[in-house]
């Protein structure tokens, strides 16, 4: 595939955003990295050969760069989360191989100030159901550490299933970690993930078991 399918698009659900990572950024991505540099630190990808963590415009714009390529050639998808209109993390559909595969990675983070509201989980159910349901992918994981509650819960809110332990698989915080890998595909929701995430917040609000949104 030399093109991705609806790409580039921009999301909205209520307050909350996704739009494609832009060059421009820079200033908002480096102000919220630099504010939540012990937020982040635990979970974020490091190299081996570099300091753990790096907040200058450098990174910044390789990795901008880097994404907005493999968008082109189909290979990623690099939104901005935001809130209320307002830069508040990142989220990247990632690794995305076509095929007879048709599988991706997602990663994502959020600026700890706005934590607790939900943003996460509705911006990546918005996030699978265009995956799903307009570029055409069918499986998507994500890999987080064990000690990564607030991460889990998200993708666990969500329908993701947890299938296993990957020994080792990135280097974080200065060593290698272990990861749970969870998945979901098309058939666990046939309907979106976003009607499902509605439904569960109309639930809580309305008197159901009560839970802490990231």
């Amino acid at each position: 595939m030399d093109r991705l399918r609806g790409w580039p698009a921009v999301l909205t659900e209520g307050p909350v955003g996704l739009r494609p990572l832009r060059l421009r950024d820079v200033r908002a991505w480096r102000e919220t990295r630099l504010r939540n540099a012990d937020w982040l630190r635990p979970w974020e990808p490091s190299n081996p050969e570099t300091p753990l963590f790096r907040t200058g415009l450098g990174p910044y714009i390789s990795m901008t760069s880097t994404l907005r390529r493999e968008a082109r050639q189909a290979l990623a998808m690099p939104w901005v989360v935001t809130y209320r209109g307002a830069f508040a993390g990142q989220l990247t559909i990632g690794a995305i191989v076509w095929g007879s595969a048709r599988s991706a990675q997602v990663g994502y983070w959020i600026d700890g100030a706005l934590a607790g509201r939900g943003i996460i989980p509705t911006a990546l159910a918005m996030a699978v159901d265009h995956c799903f349901f307009t570029s055409g992918l069918h499986r998507l994981e994500a890999n987080i550490r064990p000690e990564n509650q607030a991460s889990r819960r998200v993708v666990e809110k969500l329908g993701f299933r947890e299938e296993g332990i990957r020994r080792r698989q990135l280097h974080i915080d200065g060593a290698w970690r272990d990861h749970i890998c969870y998945a979901i595909t098309v058939e666990d929701a046939p309907r979106g993930l976003l009607v499902q995430w509605r439904r569960a917040r109309e639930s809580a609000a309305h008197g159901g078991p009560p839970h802490e949104e990231v």
